[in-house]
This record gives C-alpha cells, structure tokens and sequence, in this order.
C-alpha cells in the first residue's frame, strides 16, 4: 500500500503529475477538486452541503472534505493505495487523514512538494485559463491570491510532513517527463 500526498501551488503540475503516477504506481488519485464537482453535479448529500456553504459564501468546513474523501477510499478496497491531491490543505486536515488512515491500518507514505517560482506559475496558470476557460486562471490578481493563500494555510504543511520524515521537495519545472523521473526517484525509496 503507498499513500502519497501531492501539494503544490496552483499551475504547479499536481493534477498532470498525479495522472502520471497513477498509471505507474497502480494508484487511484483523489482529486478534492474533482470529488467537489462529482458530488456537487450529482447532488450527494455531501455535495448538496457543500453546495450549502458555497452558496452562501461561506468556505466548505474541513469534515465535509474528509467525510468526502473518506468515501471515495472507501468505494476503492482493492487499490494499491492513493495519491492525494489537493489535499490536506492545512495542518488539521493532514492530521484527520492521518486519524482516518489509520484507522484503515494505512498511513501517508510521503508527501511530495512541487515547487516553482511564482512569475512561471502565473504564467502557466494564464496560459492554461486562455485554453481552459477557467476564470480563476484568468485573472492574475485572482492568481496571486490563491498564491497567498496557499502560502497562509498551505505551506505548514510542510513542517508537519518534516517532522515525520514524509516531506520531499522537487523542482516543478521542466519537461513533464523529468518532473515525473524526480518524483519516481523518491517515491521508489519510500518505505512501504
């Protein structure tokens, strides 16, 4: 079983990355943006309170995500283990699926940092909004708040995975096939 946690900001490669490495590893990638969307487009009960809070311009509380996420591992008993993406995006929530995890007798193998200068970033992110349509990667103070709050409530992260001996760090730039060799090298020492 390998857990692996993806973080990065914005326009970083996560969501390309994590495609990537699910095909090589066996993994199912849980995407928090997608498990919205899914829930939300079929009117779960998670997504209609997710929905809820959206609505009234409120930000989704952590345990709706975790009970989300919790699901989706749950519907998946056979996989080899997960990649998550876009989550934890803080402390607490990194700390509840490590409680969950465990309780399933897993745990997060690693977590994986894509790092990138901000000019680049924006860039891509500008880039991948004129092909995308995606408003928020259209709109570069837009962009550099989310910057900012990745920054805020983010990169704790970072301490927390240290402290366990999970944190790893790579460059998010270049070839997409060098960035995926990098992250294989560490993912392929981490202990099982």
């Amino acid at each position: 079983m390998m857990n692996l946690v993806i973080f990065g900001k914005p326009g970083a490669g996560k969501g390309t990355q994590a495609g990537i490495l699910k095909e090589k590893y066996n993994l199912v990638h849980i995407s928090t943006g997608d498990l919205f969307r899914y829930n939300m487009k079929n009117k779960t009960a998670l997504g209609q309170l997710a929905q809820s809070y959206i609505d009234a311009g409120d930000l989704v509380p952590d345990q709706v995500t975790i009970d989300m996420l919790q699901e989706e591992v749950e519907r998946n008993p056979e996989a080899a283990g997960f990649i998550f993406d876009g989550f934890p995006r803080t402390t607490a929530q990194a700390e509840a699926l490590d409680q969950f995890l465990e309780s399933k007798g897993m745990m997060v193998n690693g977590c994986v940092a894509l790092e990138a200068d901000d000019e680049v970033l924006t860039l891509r992110l500008l880039e991948r909004g004129k092909e995308s349509g995606r408003s928020d990667d259209q709109d570069e103070s837009k962009i550099r708040n989310r910057f900012a709050e990745y920054n805020e409530k983010t990169a704790p992260l970072k301490d927390y995975y240290t402290n366990q001996g999970k944190f790893h760090s790579i460059s998010g730039i270049g070839a997409i096939e060098e960035i995926t060799e990098r992250l294989s090298a560490i993912i392929d020492q981490l202990p099982k």
